[in-house]
């Protein structure tokens, strides 16, 4: 078990039950809390009820880009917390097609995290270490963030 990792609390916002079973174990077996969700709304209440430290959510769902709803609503709401907390976003699409969501530095419109407020994305599939690499940099990037202040307001 990681050092830390099991004060942690991650929501997983995934539809695919194998595809988050999956990522349940990697990161409860790095002592991890988890909490999941099936779909967009249901992981707003999760995320609201639960207060999790950080979120790994599809973008794809059974009613199309919940994700990027499950971002905006989430960001959008009156608690600190809500829109500071990292969200890590794992997709397929950018092995399927050419729409990426996140632009690159020669982006004229949008600069890094601002089309989608989120702290990172993750290809689907990733391998176990690239995935708990990514939680680790996400926290410690949100710690360093609030002045290592994260949680007081829960």
């Amino acid at each position: 078990m990681s050092q830390g990792a099991g004060s942690k609390k991650v929501l997983i916002v995934e539809d695919d039950r194998d595809a988050a079973e999956a990522l349940r174990l990697v990161l409860e077996d790095e002592g991890y809390t988890v909490i999941q969700a099936a779909d967009a709304d249901q992981g707003l209440i999760r995320a609201r009820e639960g207060m999790p430290d950080i979120i790994l959510l599809d973008i794809m769902m059974p009613s199309g880009t919940e994700g990027f709803h499950f971002v905006w609503e989430l960001r959008r709401g009156p608690e600190e917390w809500s829109r500071r907390i990292p969200i890590l976003v794992l997709s397929a699409i950018h092995g399927k097609t050419r729409l990426r969501f996140h632009p690159d530095q020669q982006d004229p419109v949008y600069g890094p995290g601002e089309y989608l407020p989120v702290q990172g994305f993750l290809d689907k599939p990733s391998s176990s270490a690239e995935l708990i690499a990514k939680v680790r940099q996400a926290l410690e990037e949100a710690a360093v963030l609030s002045g290592n202040q994260a949680g007081t307001d829960r």
